[in-house]
């Protein structure tokens, strides 16, 4: 059977005369179908268990709004013990040596997504979502697109790196059509998850991303989440103070990633079994929404509604911290689903009570608090995920404005910076890996000579007679003794071969100083690698002298070839 597949797919390439590439385009194509159908289902199984529970699906906050007290506790809550049954349910029918993280199966799996796993847990977090947990949906929306993709390239018998690289296509799918942005959903899987914008990567993902756009919009009712005002012009100094907005988004988001992860370690120690933590999370966000029913869900209507009419900053202050509460309770008890749509809607509020007070100072002199909501959107995003460009690319194509550029890019790489500054981690796991493998990379790149040195102990003074260096042979396995006067400065070395000519028991009153050679030049401690790789392969052999440098050649001790290529192996892996 596999290899009537394999076949199968060859005949269809010769036949439309594809090559490799154009090939992968092709399929790229259809894993965005698949992407956006794979979406639109979530989306439509949401909303139809809405209107089951609920009588309608006009949005979980006017849900919220229309529930006593007590079903306002209540849903959350029953909520999350049955979400965190179908969490134990997607444990015992997990695969071995299988993820079901679309991120773990690009970077550093096969590709091959479970799907028993993976529906199991997108039937969890739809149950989370649907009864008001401050998640989001998009994290499951990706993940089914990327299962799309996965099976698609298992039946056609992909290797291992076209079907990631398929997978990745899914992934960015899932995405745009989340999100209706197709040119950041590609950059959001180039530069979170694969950590690469070569064409050979984005070209393929952008055609994904794009043909999946297209499908969305052909579904009736398909609108964009977020309805953007028009963003107005940014003149002179008020781009000072996206800049300084960006300062406060950065060490807001890092307060919010030390927060989740002190939430998750908080859950983690409550001695209950995973139902009742989920059950405890929906628990305290039920008891917020008795007061503040706007923290059921993901936000999407507050940011609309502030993006169109910002209302007073101590109703902005109340949203920000009962939603931040209720966030942190629900991913921190192990709910599944996106952290991504909460982070733009504390980036709204944030930006709106910056705008709001900023305007309040100098009234004539800063834009209404919208557009630095719109820019605390990307801002948050940015540092949450430390992508700053696809955060900025994100809210240009919800914009489609050019005038939002500036202030954007201003407030998103200062945010980036301080929250890459605080080392607190990143919103996905990949990223703080990948970050992690780069700064050691840098610190090995950043490595001299003086790091790997070994003490010498084949060094011998010019007047050193030949049983003396003879008995030195004898001991080490060594091709060169290194000479040195009194003051330990490198002269040179004695080398094997040139003792050789007489008896070992010999009683020649030769001293060092008349073997002595300059064949076996030194390398410097503050020499890189590359350079003192090049040596050892002028040298061929396992050591060379070390010296502090061509004008003070004092002898350090000897640099291994082992280890040199030891150091060499862990910058490239």
């Amino acid at each position: 059977m596999t290899a009537l597949v394999i076949r199968l797919r060859e005949l269809l390439q010769r036949f439309f005369h594809l090559s490799d590439w154009q090939a992968t385009l092709f399929w790229a194509a259809v894993v965005g179908v698949v992407g956006a159908l794979a979406t639109e289902a979530f989306r439509w199984t949401l909303h139809a268990v809405e209107t089951f529970l609920f009588g309608h699906g006009g949005g979980l906050v006017a849900i919220a709004r229309g529930l006593p007290w007590y079903w306002r506790i209540a849903v959350p809550t029953m909520g999350g013990l049955i979400a965190g049954g179908l969490l134990v349910l997607a444990q015992r029918v997990s695969v071995k040596k299988a993820t079901s993280d679309y991120m773990e199966a690009i970077v550093v799996g096969d590709g091959r997504i479970p799907m028993a796993q993976t529906l199991a847990r997108s039937g969890s977090s739809l149950v989370s979502i649907a009864s008001g947990a401050s998640i989001g949906r998009e994290g499951s929306m990706v993940q089914l697109a990327a299962l799309g993709a996965s099976i698609v390239g298992r039946l056609l018998r992909f290797p291992v790196e076209r079907l990631r690289l398929l997978v990745a296509c899914g992934a960015a799918a899932g995405i745009t059509a989340a999100y209706n942005a197709p040119i950041a959903g590609a950059f959001f899987v180039a530069e979170i998850v694969l950590g690469s914008i070569a064409m050979e990567i984005v070209g393929p993902l952008l055609l994904s991303a794009v043909v999946a756009n297209i499908v969305m919009r052909e579904f009736p009712g398909y609108q964009p989440v977020y309805e953007m005002p028009p963003f107005p012009p940014i003149f002179g100094v008020e781009v000072v103070l996206f800049a300084l907005m960006g300062i406060l988004i950065g060490l807001a988001a890092a307060f919010f990633l030390r927060g989740l992860q002190a939430s998750r370690n908080l859950f983690t120690r409550v001695p209950v079994a995973l139902p009742l933590r989920l059950a405890l999370g929906g628990l305290v966000v039920g008891v917020i929404s008795t007061m503040v029913p706007e923290v059921w869900g993901n936000g999407y209507s507050v940011v609309n509604g502030n993006l169109r009419d910002t209302g007073p900053w101590l109703v902005l202050l109340g949203l920000l911290a009962a939603k931040g509460v209720a966030t942190l309770a629900t991913v921190g008890s192990g709910a599944v689903g996106g952290v991504f749509t909460p982070a733009l809607f504390f980036g709204c509020m944030i930006g709106a009570l910056f705008g709001t007070g900023m305007q309040s100072l100098w009234p004539l002199g800063t834009s209404a608090p919208f557009a630095y909501a719109i820019v605390g959107m990307g801002s948050f995003l940015a540092a949450m995920t430390q992508a700053p460009l696809m955060a900025i690319l994100m809210i240009f194509e919800m914009t489609l404005s050019y005038q939002v550029m500036l202030p954007l890019m201003a407030a998103c790489v200062t945010a980036y910076f301080v929250v890459r500054s605080a080392d607190v981690g990143a919103m996905y796991e990949i990223s703080v890996r990948r970050r992690k493998e780069s700064d050691a990379r840098l610190q090995l790149r950043k490595l001299q000579l003086r790091t790997l040195v070994e003490p010498a102990m084949t060094t011998v003074g010019l007047d050193a007679e030949r049983p003396e260096m003879m008995d030195l042979f004898h001991r080490f396995p060594v091709k060169y003794l290194y000479v040195v006067d009194s003051s330990n400065h490198y002269l040179g070395v004695v080398s094997l071969k040139s003792l050789s000519g007489g008896s070992l028991e010999s009683t020649d009153a030769r001293h060092a100083a008349d073997f002595l050679s300059q064949e076996v030049s030194p390398v410097t401690s503050g020499m890189d690698l590359a350079e003192a790789l090049r040596r050892f392969m002028e040298h061929r052999g396992e050591r060379l002298p070390l010296v502090e440098s061509t004008i003070d050649p004092v002898l350090l001790g000897v640099v291994s070839k082992s280890a040199l290529l030891q150091t060499y192996f862990k910058l490239s892996a």
